[in-house]
Order: structure tokens, then C-alpha cells, then sequence
């Protein structure tokens, strides 16, 4: 599909990465295929998890499309940029119709991002996934890449007043090995299967994190952080 609006708008968003000072460690681009299609599984602790994540896919020659709220799609600027670069409008009213779309664009070669767990974090922590992820891609038989970001909440979170000035935060982001999900897999244990992935790869890279996160309200309370209590 023709780009028009997407290699514009990445120029923007490093012009603010540049702006911020921030930090990027990114690894494991080389999980991501350079031509087939494949889901980036996320965790979500940011309002610009999506953009970051979408940065760091770059250098595999990949854009990303997203699957995201259809609040985004009905803002009068954000709206005609998301239809632009071909992300995907989830309406939770109406989900077959995000599943289909996701479906054909995964069967023709596309990266599809998504977040599993639905929502934002506000613990930080990984909340239980919805099935989403896994049934697409049983359904389109493409592998799910794991995915985990940190950092990025110290920026803007849900909850907490956004942070724009140049504080040159440290960001990370992890692109782990496939997993492929056989077509006709038990749903609810590859679920669980990807969301145990997920914690043991945050957990390394909530180790590995040049910051303190003692005391801190971007840090979960598992680490001596001040975010409130996970819900699940």
C-alpha cells in the first residue's frame, strides 16, 4: 500500500525524541521479518508507546501498523494522520470488523501492532491479556514478536501530568524471539504462555535499566516504586 502520510509524520516524531534528550536503547530488530507479516505483542505504559515502538521497528524496514481506539480516529487531527498510515480502528462496539481488517492486512505481509492487555497500566505492571493477539495470529498464521517497552511513562501516562521538558530519559525497547501459535492451539493457555514471556522479558529490562526505581511514581511497587497497586 502507497505511504504518503507515514514517512512525514516519522520525521516529526524523531524531531521530538531529538527534543526531549531521549535516550533509546532499542534491541532484537532482528526478530521482526523484512517482509512477512507478524504481530508486535506490547505492553502498554505510555500514551506514546506506539510511536516509540513504531521507531524502533525503523531499522527492519518495517512500518507498523497499529491497532488503537476508535476515540483517535474521530479526533479531527489525529484521525485523518491514523487513517493516513494505514493503523487499524479498533471500535469496541464492533470488533469483528478491527479483527477482519487485521486479518487481511497480517495475510498481506503487514506488521501489526498491538496492545494485549487493552489498556494502559497504571501499576506498570502486566495486567492479564485479552485473546486478541493470539487468535489473530492462529488465524493469519504469522508469528506474535514480543515486545516490551520502559521508560516511556516518565514522559506521559495515564494519571499523571505529562512531562515534556528535556530530561534525556532513558527508553527501552525489546523486540523478542517469535512465537508461533499452531491454528487450533488452546487460546487461553497461549495467552498465558505470551503473558508469562512478557513479565520474564520486562523483568530483565526493568533490570537492566540504568535508573533508580526506588521511590519513583513511574515505577511499579514490585520494584520500591510508588505506583498504585496492580488490579489483576
Amino acid at each position: 500500500m502507497a505511504d504518503l502520510v507515514y514517512p512525514p509524520v516519522i520525521v516529526v516524531i524523531k524531531t521530538l525524541w531529538k527534543y526531549l534528550g531521549l535516550k533509546f536503547d532499542f534491541s532484537g530488530e532482528e526478530n521482526i521479518p523484512r517482509k512477512d507479516g507478524a504481530i508486535l505483542a506490547i505492553n502498554h505504559v505510555s500514551y506514546l508507546d506506539f510511536a516509540i515502538t513504531g521507531t524502533a521497528a525503523l531499522p527492519a524496514g518495517r512500518l507498523v501498523r497499529f491497532m488503537a481506539k476508535k476515540e483517535i480516529f474521530d479526533h479531527k487531527v489525529a484521525g485523518p494522520l491514523m487513517r493516513g498510515m494505514h493503523h487499524i480502528n479498533v471500535d469496541r462496539s464492533n470488533g469483528s470488523a478491527s479483527f477482519v481488517a487485521a486479518l487481511r492486512a497480517l495475510k498481506s505481509g503487514e506488521i501489526i501492532g498491538i496492545f494485549p492487555e487493552g489498556t494502559t497500566s497504571t501499576s506498570f505492571e502486566i495486567k492479564e491479556l485479552k485473546s486478541g493477539a493470539v487468535r489473530l495470529a492462529m488465524g493469519a498464521g504469522v508469528p506474535i514478536i514480543p515486545t516490551i517497552i520502559w521508560g516511556s511513562q516518565r514522559i506521559w501516562t495515564k494519571g499523571v501530568k505529562r512531562n515534556l521538558k528535556r530530561n534525556n530519559f532513558p527508553v527501552t525497547v525489546v523486540f523478542g524471539e517469535p512465537i508461533f501459535y499452531e491454528r487450533g492451539a488452546d487460546v487461553e493457555k497461549s495467552e498465558l504462555h505470551l503473558r508469562q514471556t512478557l513479565l520474564a522479558m520486562l523483568y530483565q529490562v526493568q533490570e537492566n535499566y540504568p535508573d533508580s526505581h526506588v521511590g519513583q511514581r513511574w515505577a511499579p511497587a514490585r520494584l520500591g516504586g510508588t505506583a498504585p497497586a496492580p488490579l489483576n
